[in-house]
């Protein structure tokens, strides 16, 4: 009966393993693969893109006089003769740039926004002469995504404010960089003197100063907002484990995580909250709204429409500044638009006082361990300059960590191997009477002081720390075109070789073979990871069951499939972490006195030879 259960127990295990692995994994993998292909032919489809929403708007708000204001900026009908390329974009408006050691672009004039950033520190492929990471893009772009801030009139108010169509004026020369920061005005002509002076540090953090100088006889009411607005569905990853899309801290709530499909659905989410951040993320990159930490702000996630194309927006409202004759209402406002370093995060967070700003990295439900783990990784890379080598490593403490189980474990294993005989003996006694067999087994585990479940613990507590590994090596963009040796140049992605074309020999990809692609992605990484974990399976007996024993013949196969193709850094330390784990098996079975079954079971797969 114990065998029959384990057998069932070790299938229905399998099969959860598998269906799990192809909903959370392989299935996203390939919608992402399609979608990517999809967005491509998209593109190159497109040669007169419609102009997008542009915002500010002056004229009076719909509604009665008194009503809460709105942000402005709601999509407007398409434009004919709309730019169709960004460098056509950028030419439509004059500039000032943006020169940084980490950042370089321009703000535009007209509508006065941040909306053309690069980040030069980081590259599109693993060669440093490819392009840089373009961040922000211009409205009339083909993806155009950018900041804007600015005051907007109570509903029914007729204040002239500057619109996105309002071309500023710069009160002095030269670029935007750390030690120079650029001051814009306005003159509405009513009196209102509007001024914004924009600053940047030497990471990702724009800090903007809006001004308005009231020189007429009437006080005026004017709400500060600020937006951040992408036009166009943006290609994604798919992963359940990857979080992209809106995201937000609102007060003492927890954070919001908006997928774009899930606010495609809800087309509008409303937030009440002071001390609150809110942008758009990607997997490395994210642009946010930082208000002030004491400000009271009114917060939306927003999807929509310019014709056929999507928009997806995150913006605020903060209160009203009432202007009295002769005087100057101000409000400040910040942008974080750039690379999610974890340094550079944590800083920001803790520097600036934000509410839980380092939630912008997708640190998962294994926060309290994948966060650590990515410190003490780093701390050993500044150390040997190679984060391979630091994964390495980091096992080898990992293993130190877990050693005390793992002896006991293994030791409960060997001991369990010594009295296997008598375990023979009580089966061929009793095998017609199950129950009886069940019972001794038990008084004999309990006599010898055996935990049948033993084998099963080291494995159970590294699944949480082989989940925040891969977390890290997924998420953090340090792991991000960091190379090992020999032809793994980039941890974060899948080994680039595949045994299926003889590794490289074969000029074919067979991953893009529909169905079963994604399956055959299996590199000499992966190879060596199953050789390992084949090699693992094989230092222990044989179960007597002929149904167990198929089924672990087979489960270091099934997993090679399956682990293959995640991040070669995973691969690398599930490779090495096994070879550990043999070499540690080894070492205790031997001192209590079990037999290494490893060669055995090797030969015994051998063909023998016949007798004469």
């Amino acid at each position: 009966m114990t065998d029959s259960k384990n057998t069932i127990l070790a299938i229905v295990l399998s099969a959860i393993v598998l269906i799990v692995w192809q909903y959370f994994f392989a299935i996203p993998q390939e919608k992402a693969r399609q979608e990517q292909l999809a967005q491509q032919q998209q593109q190159a489809q497109k040669l007169n893109p419609p102009k997008p929403a542009e915002a500010g708007q002056a004229a009076p708000a719909p509604g009665v006089a008194g009503a809460p204001p709105q942000v402005p900026g709601q999509p407007a009908p398409p434009s004919v003769g709309a730019p169709t390329t960004r460098a056509a974009a950028l030419a439509s408006s004059p500039r000032v740039p943006i020169a940084t050691g980490s950042l370089e672009g321009s703000i535009a004039l007209k509508g006065g926004r941040i909306d053309d950033l690069a980040l030069v520190k980081f590259r599109e492929t693993v060669d440093p002469k490819s392009p840089p990471i373009v961040l922000l893009s211009p409205s009339g772009s083909p993806e155009p995504f950018y900041a804007e801030f600015g005051w907007t009139n109570a509903a029914g108010g007729t204040v002239v404010v500057p619109t996105a169509d309002t071309v500023w004026k710069q009160s002095s020369t030269g670029a935007l960089s750390v030690e120079h920061p650029v001051t814009l005005t306005f003159d509405n002509g009513q009196g209102l003197e509007f001024r914004r002076t924009i600053a940047v540090d030497d990471k990702y953090l724009f800090t903007v100063k809006d001004e308005v100088a009231n020189k007429s006889d009437k006080p005026v009411s004017l709400y500060p907002f600020a937006l951040i607005s992408r036009h166009g569905a943006p290609p994604t990853l798919g992963y359940y484990i990857l979080h992209e899309g809106m995201i937000g801290k609102f007060g003492d709530k927890s954070s919001e995580e908006i997928t774009y499909k899930s606010i495609d659905d809800k087309k509008l989410m409303n937030f009440d909250a002071t001390n609150a951040w809110l942008g758009i993320t990607d997997k490395y990159w994210a642009a946010v709204l930082l208000p002030q930490t004491d400000a009271h702000a009114l917060a939306n996630f927003k999807a929509d429409a310019v014709g056929t194309i999507k928009t997806y927006r995150t913006d605020y409202l903060l209160d009203a500044r009432t202007i009295a004759p002769g005087a100057t209402g101000t409000a400040d406002a910040r942008l974080f638009a750039g690379a999610k370093e974890v340094r550079v995060v944590n800083d920001y967070n803790t520097n600036l006082g934000l509410n839980h700003f380092d939630l912008l990295i997708d640190w998962g439900w294994f926060y309290f361990i994948t966060k650590p783990l990515f410190f003490v990784i780093d701390y050993i890379y500044r150390l040997v300059g190679n984060f391979g080598l630091a994964i390495l490593l980091v096992t080898v403490l990992i293993k130190a960590a877990f050693f005390p189980l793992a002896n006991k474990s293994y030791a409960s294993m060997a001991k369990m191997k010594a009295v296997q005989p008598q375990m023979t003996a009580l089966r061929e006694r009793h095998k017609d009477d199950k129950a009886k067999q069940q019972q001794e087994l038990m008084e004999l585990y309990k006599k010898e002081k055996i935990n049948p479940l033993a084998g099963c613990l080291p494995i159970a507590v590294q699944i949480p720390v082989f989940f925040s590994l891969y977390k890290v090596l997924f998420v953090t963009i340090e792991m991000r075109h960091a190379p090992f040796f020999g032809w793994i140049h980039d941890l974060s992605a899948p080994d680039p070789t595949n045994l299926f074309n003889l590794f490289g020999l074969i000029p074919f990809d067979p991953t893009t073979l529909p169905v079963v692609g994604s399956f055959l992605h299996v590199g000499l990484w992966g190879v060596i990871m199953g050789i390992t974990m084949w090699a693992q399976m094989k230092l222990n007996p044989a179960p007597p069951d002929p149904t167990q024993a198929m089924i672990f013949n087979w489960m270091p196969l099934i997993f090679t499939f399956m682990l293959a193709s995640f991040p070669a850094g995973l691969v690398i330390y599930w490779a090495w972490n096994n070879s550990l784990s043999v070499a540690q098996q080894s070492i205790i079975m031997r001192k209590h006195g079990a037999k290494i079954e490893l060669f055995d079971n090797i030969k015994a797969m051998l063909p023998k030879k016949k007798k004469a």
